[in-house]
Parts: C-alpha cells; sequence; structure tokens
C-alpha cells in the first residue's frame, strides 16, 4: 500500500467576495490553519473516507460508482475530486482518503476547498503525474463547480498557492503579492454561513435590478485593484478605508447581517483603520485592520459584542506533502 500525506491551508477574503464570482478581482490571503489529508492506495477497487470533522466515518463505496447515488455532505468534494482526477488520469487502484482539520468548518475558512485541493495534490503525487499548480487548480475548480455550480474558484487558488493573491474569477489570473506583513484581527460571529445560498440570493438581485447590481460589482472591481496597491506598499490607513467602501456595498447587496455589523462598528470604534465581513456573509468571520497598539482594543471589541477572536496568521504556505 503506497500513501501520501499532504497539507493546505485555509483562506481569508480580504476584499471582493460576491463579485468575483462574475469576472471581477478579489484579494485573498491563505491562514496558517491547515487542513491535512491521507491518502492511501489500494488494490481493491473501492473508494474508503474517513472525515471526523464532517462527521464522515467508515464510508466506501465501489470504485465504479463514485459520484452516484446519495453522498453525505462531507464526502461530497473528496468523492468527486477523485472521480475527476480518475476521468482525466486513469488509475486502477482503490483510494483510501483521510482527513483531519486545524480549524472548525464553521468559521468559513474553505475547508471544502482546501480538502479537495489535497485530495488532488495526493493523487497527482501517488500517479506520478507531478501536476503544475495550474492543473492541480483545473481539477479541484470543475469539482466546485460540479457540486456547487457556481464559484470563483479563489479559495481553490489560495489552498494550492498560499501566500496572498490577486486573483480573477475561473483563475483568470492567479497573481501572488509579496505582501510582508498584514495586521489583522478575526472575529467569528457564532453563525454558520452558507454560500451557495448567498450566492443564490444576490443572483436573484441581479435579475431584478441588473444595472445596479452590476454597477455594485463594478465599484467592488475598483475598490480591489486600489486595496492591490496599498497592500503591497503596506499603506494600512488607506487599506482600511477601502474595506469598509467595500463593507457598504456588501450591505447593499443583502449579505450583511447584526451580528457582523456590530462586530465590525466595534472594531472601528476601538480605532481599527477598517472592518469588514469576510466571506460569504450572512455569518462567518469579519475581518479588521489595526495597528499593534490597537490590537488589543480591537480585540476586547469585538469580544464585548459577541464574537469569538480567532488566532490565525495571514500568507501561509500552499498546499505541500508532509513528511
Amino acid at each position: 500500500m503506497i500513501k501520501i500525506t499532504t497539507s493546505a491551508p485555509g483562506k481569508l477574503m480580504l476584499l471582493g467576495e460576491h463579485a468575483v464570482v462574475y469576472n471581477h478581482p478579489c484579494l485573498v490571503t491563505a491562514v496558517n490553519q491547515r487542513m491535512k489529508a491521507m491518502v492511501e492506495f489500494m488494490d481493491s477497487p473501492t473508494f474508503e473516507l474517513e472525515a471526523p470533522d464532517v462527521k464522515v466515518q467508515d464510508y466506501k463505496k465501489p470504485l465504479s460508482e463514485l459520484g452516484k447515488g446519495e453522498i453525505p455532505k462531507g464526502a461530497q468534494f473528496v468523492e468527486i475530486a477523485i472521480k475527476n482526477f480518475k476521468e482525466k488520469y486513469p488509475f486502477k487502484n482503490g483510494v483510501r482518503v483521510t482527513t483531519s482539520s486545524e480549524f472548525s468548518s464553521q468559521f468559513g475558512f474553505g475547508s471544502s476547498s482546501a480538502s479537495t485541493v489535497c485530495v488532488v495534490k495526493a493523487l497527482s503525487e501517488l500517479t506520478g503525474k507531478k501536476l503544475s499548480n495550474k492543473e492541480l487548480f483545473n481539477i479541484a475548480f470543475k469539482t466546485v463547480l460540479d457540486i456547487q455550480g457556481k464559484g470563483s474558484g479563489f479559495d481553490i487558488a489560495a489552498a494550492i498557492y498560499g501566500g496572498t493573491l490577486y486573483f480573477v474569477t475561473g483563475g483568470k489570473t492567479i497573481e501572488p503579492l509579496r505582501v510582508k506583513e498584514l495586521p489583522m484581527v478575526i472575529g467569528y460571529s457564532g453563525v454558520k454561513a452558507d454560500t451557495v445560498t448567498l450566492i443564490n440570493q444576490v443572483s436573484e438581485k441581479a435579475k431584478e435590478f441588473p444595472s445596479v447590481v452590476d454597477g455594485i460589482y463594478n465599484q467592488i472591481h475598483e475598490l480591489v485593484d486600489l486595496a492591490k496597491e496599498e497592500l503591497v506598499k503596506q499603506d494600512w490607513k488607506r487599506f482600511g478605508m477601502l474595506m469598509n467602501f467595500n463593507q457598504g456595498l456588501l450591505v447593499a447587496l443583502g449579505v450583511s447581517i447584526p451580528k457582523l455589523a456590530s462586530m465590525i462598528y466595534a472594531s472601528r470604534e476601538a480605532g481599527a483603520y477598517g472592518a469588514k465581513l469576510s466571506g460569504a456573509g450572512g455569518g462567518d468571520c469579519m475581518i479588521a485592520i489595526a495597528s499593534s497598539d490597537k490590537k488589543k482594543a480591537v480585540t476586547n471589541a469585538i469580544t464585548h459584542v459577541g464574537g469569538t477572536v480567532i488566532d490565525v496568521s495571514p500568507n501561509a504556505s500552499g498546499v505541500r506533502i508532509e513528511k
């Protein structure tokens, strides 16, 4: 039996969520909490999965049945990733996958994408294909689209490339940025967001008021391009102001909630340069940018209004093989 262990980082969206689904750019950073997958080739032609973090245990089926029948939610990404890899690069062995995560799937750090990337990277090594990052991206992104129907792929790119990226829908542009530090405080709302539902709600609004929503997306696009310059220059005051603009536009799209709003306003009042929700909205996390002398006050402010501050570092390394 041949086995390999891979790990990939979670992600945090800095600016550009929602617009990035529709051919606009975003800024995303990989975080140091990681997903791990141990992938083994077996002689018997079966697929087996142990993913206790998402309550999947003793899940198995014949390889010939991959992608067919009822698939538990926690198994979808791993199973479809194996199916897609196998269709493009056929192999005969059975596959056993065991995943474990350093972060809760509740946080919205992109655990599904990270596990998809881990599995595709492991198969790339086990089969000797040694795929490039872009080839890994194509298989993993196809997997997300097969399951969700919509998506941009930014979380897949963050899991593969790591660091901080300027990313355009579907990987049309994946540009690593040289960012020395990112002085951020992350607060979790305690509410789990459902990305697909939120994307669909916004797309319904776009059908009703196409020019309004397109106008918002175009403004977000401009904010992302401006924020990219400030990020590289490390001008946190201007970067924070651009984050605040972006938050206002996300409120206009209807994806903020009172809990996130109270955490965001509390952060700003405590001296953060800027604060906004991060990701789909409707829950999950918010992000504040604050100077080192204001970090404690911002942390206390988020906690005071009922948020949970999560200790994560940005700019983490991308998918890798663990020794």
